[in-house]
């Protein structure tokens, strides 16, 4: 379970970038019941999605180039300068080198050999999110890739993280993460193989946070009334919950999920 302890590989971060953030902050504090708190004038449009004044995400405006509007998650890290080495030696590119941001701490971004953007924080001031778990925030990360063995060769060189192989259905495998040194309540988030029918329709490597609610299929009807695309329909998974994956109106892809309580 993704707890707000932060261990080194878990995701301690989670960012929006958006080609209109006005119309961003409107549909996700309808969606999740989040406010919006900005970060002021010198932080470019960076801001904070916060439920009960604790900050659950961060949105800010696409700044490069050709990029696409889409969630990004951060992982935990005590030294981002070590960390863009390993991503360096195992495969991966850096898309920013480590800068301070302010006294908040330190971040990087990368993307990894097949494709999928991530980032790190290296915490100082602002450890990271200020919840996880509870409904409206982040409880769960997982990778899509076109070579998950690929990906988890990466990751298992970068962060340490733990893996455990489930089965899902008769054709696909499901590999469950756990940062280094962790037990199996730590899990964070999995990596799954992209089946061929996605990457024949284009489908590439991206991770994809997943936003406990409490009731998927109104919360999946009401992001469709507020304009986001179905990626897949409200669906229940045996021992994990019940889930749904949508692109919000700008086609940043996002899942909501009911999680399964303990026995039930």
């Amino acid at each position: 379970m993704l707890t707000t302890a932060f261990r080194p590989g878990s995701p301690d971060w989670l960012d929006l970038g958006s080609p209109d953030t006005r119309a961003s902050v409107a549909f996700y504090t309808a969606l999740f019941g989040w406010t919006f708190d900005s970060a002021g004038p010198e932080t470019g449009g960076y801001g904070f999605f916060q439920l009960d004044g604790r900050t659950v995400a961060a949105l800010g405006p696409l700044l490069d180039e050709g990029a696409l509007p889409a969630w990004t998650l951060y992982f935990a890290t005590l030294d981002a300068d070590r960390t863009t080495e390993l991503v360096e030696q195992a495969g991966g590119r850096v898309r920013f080198t480590p800068f301070d941001v302010f006294t908040a701490g330190r971040m990087a971004g990368y993307t990894d050999p097949t494709g999928a953007e991530f980032a790190v924080w290296q915490p100082h001031d602002t450890r990271g999110l200020d919840v996880v778990t509870e409904s409206g925030s982040l409880c769960w990360a997982e990778c899509y890739s076109v070579d998950a063995e690929r990906a988890k060769s990466f990751y298992r060189a970068v962060f340490g993280w733990q893996e455990q192989d489930v089965p899902v259905g008769e054709a696909l495998l499901y590999t469950v993460l756990t940062p280094a040194g962790g037990g199996s309540d730590d899990a964070h988030g999995g990596i799954m193989q992209l089946p061929p029918e996605q990457t024949a329709a284009g489908t590439t490597s991206h991770w994809l946070p997943y936003f406990e609610v409490p009731d998927v299929d109104g919360c999946y009807a009401r992001a469709e009334q507020l304009g986001a695309t179905p990626r897949i329909s409200p669906v229940d998974v045996h021992g994990v919950g019940r889930l749904a994956q949508l692109h919000d109106p700008h086609g940043a892809v996002f899942a909501v999920i009911t999680t399964a309580k303990p026995g039930g």
